[in-house]
């Protein structure tokens, strides 16, 4: 059955599920993209409440809402790393009610670490929405036993291998080392020695390296002429190059794959609250989910969706993430400045060592 038929069978049903809102507007401030017009129409239908959106970006969303100190939205949508720091200096969100979401709808181990990231003095500020991730992108009959970011460090994959001079290889090799770099996000002195060990293994394997690439698409481009067969790379990457190639795809490396996740968040002074978690749960139904990475194509928190993708992308999430790879997904917390300076030496470091 096609998607937009599930959409329009259960739509009845469903809204009769859909506890009714006080007569008003949803005031959104999101991504471009989150909100698609279909599914805009459909709560409207379904809720009687008008949503009006405002696009913007992490920047943007915590200088409107500095601005108004949190007042004049209801809902938006910053990625889970950015709410913690700017909740205990600034206070722009409201605690989160998570008794009013569908919770069931959620896949339990984004839910937890978004709850854990978006901690502050006990309370949690934010639900997951959608998320992407990076890892390992392989020609898998070139470097059919690549499947970790130490294969970035390969003697075998010599004179084939690129990756970014970023803080994502940092720590992915970390991760691959068989540490945790994000628990030792509290320990400067610890978190500064294992990074200058790593700066160590990849200034040893530059010789192994074809390129650092700056620019993904010319890194597609190396991996489609067969100059380059093992990369570390984002999941959409890995997965246009597969559809061209069926030797190449995007593999989660068995450490762990590196993961974003932007999220529901609640402003402090928000007016219509009732409306800002039926839009939640309303995202996360599975269908409605499902919608949004048919467009997008960005994974979505919600349990259930991918069996209702279309076919050619619910392949590419079945054959990149099991389950256990969606639960050993290593998700980005908030980084203290100081610590991206420590990285910054170490990159330029590497870059300039011959």
């Amino acid at each position: 059955m096609k998607l937009t038929h599930i959409l329009t069978a259960t739509a009845l049903s469903l809204a009769l599920s859909t506890p009714a809102l006080a007569a008003g507007t949803l005031k959104l401030l999101t991504w471009k993209g989150y909100a698609p017009k279909t599914l805009v129409e459909k709560f409207e239908k379904e809720t009687g409440t008008k949503v009006e959106i405002t696009y913007s970006n992490n920047e943007e969303m915590i200088a409107k809402l500095r601005a108004t100190r949190g007042s004049g939205f209801d809902l938006a949508q910053p990625s889970q790393d950015r709410i913690s720091s700017v909740q205990a200096k600034y206070k722009l969100y409201q605690p989160m009610d998570y008794s009013r979401i569908k919770t069931e709808q959620i896949i339990p181990s984004m839910l937890k670490a978004v709850q854990k990231n978006t901690e502050v003095k006990g309370k949690s500020y934010a639900a997951p929405f959608c998320y992407g991730t990076s890892g390992m992108v392989v020609n898998t009959k070139k470097a059919p036993y690549a499947r970790d970011y130490d294969d970035l460090l390969n003697p075998a994959y010599k004179g084939r291998i690129s990756y970014r001079l970023k803080r994502p290889t940092l720590i992915g090799l970390a991760f691959a080392k068989g540490k945790d770099p994000f628990a030792l996000y509290g320990d400067e002195k610890a978190y500064k020695e294992l990074m200058e060990g790593i700066g160590e293994d990849l200034i040893k394997g530059k010789p192994l390296v074809k390129n650092y690439w700056a620019n993904g698409d010319a890194l597609l481009e190396l991996m489609r002429n067969g100059e380059v067969d093992v990369a570390m790379a984002w999941d959409n990457g890995g997965w246009k190059l597969h559809e061209q190639n069926p030797d190449i795809d995007f593999i989660a490396p068995k450490s762990g794959a590196l993961g974003w996740i932007d999220t529901f968040a609640i402003p402090a002074k928000a007016k219509n609250v009732d409306a800002a978690y039926a839009w939640i749960n309303f995202m996360m139904r599975p269908e409605n989910a499902a919608y949004f990475t048919n467009r997008e194509k960005y994974g979505t928190a919600s349990k259930g969706a991918t069996k209702l993708l279309d076919p050619k992308i619910r392949a590419n999430f079945e054959r990149s993430f099991s389950q256990k790879d969606i639960d050993n997904i290593n998700w980005y917390p908030p980084v203290p400045a100081r610590l991206e300076a420590i990285e910054g030496k170490i990159l330029d470091r590497v870059k300039a060592a011959r």
